[in-house]
């Protein structure tokens, strides 16, 4: 199975998650490894400081720069290529945009919770689990869960 790991590049546990599921045999997207196909991004590439201070219109000018699409052309083609995603909390906008698509995709999700106040909207994951050790057993089950949001989701598409 091949799975792509959304998360925060301040989220400490991330690159344990990866390397738990690679020893586990799965294939892995991992957004942080430099040796991806273009290396991974950072806004600091752009040759810019604290993005979180930005206007509004200065982000959405950023956007369009060749290396924020090239980077955004590779992780989302990663997405595509991903049987599952892997949401490892706590993660920011990115990350949990990224987690809606795989829904939205009718791909499978799995979500690590984090400490702090729960989230309604993660009843759309397959599975929500509270430890890094519970995620390949997750990622591998096919049990019930998850096919009445499916089926709720194709009800919404065919209109």
């Amino acid at each position: 199975m091949k799975v792509y790991v959304a998360s925060s590049w301040r989220n400490p546990i991330q690159p344990e998650v990866v390397a738990l599921l690679k020893r586990e045999g799965f294939e892995v997207y991992d957004f942080r490894d430099p040796t991806n196909d273009h290396g991974a991004f950072r806004w600091s590439d752009l040759g810019v400081e604290r993005p979180e201070d930005w206007p509004p219109e200065r982000c959405i000018e950023f956007l369009s720069h060749p290396r924020a699409e090239e980077a955004f052309h590779q992780d989302f083609d990663h997405m595509v290529w991903a049987d599952a995603c892997v949401l490892v909390l706590p993660a920011g906008r990115s990350a949990n945009l990224e987690a809606g698509w795989f829904v939205g995709a009718g791909k499978r999700l799995v979500v690590l919770k984090d400490h702090g106040t729960p989230d309604l909207m993660y009843k759309m994951a397959a599975m929500v689990v509270p430890r890094i050790v519970d995620i390949a057993g997750a990622l591998r089950e096919r049990g019930q869960e998850g096919q009445a949001l499916r089926a709720k989701l194709e009800r919404l598409r065919d209109g």
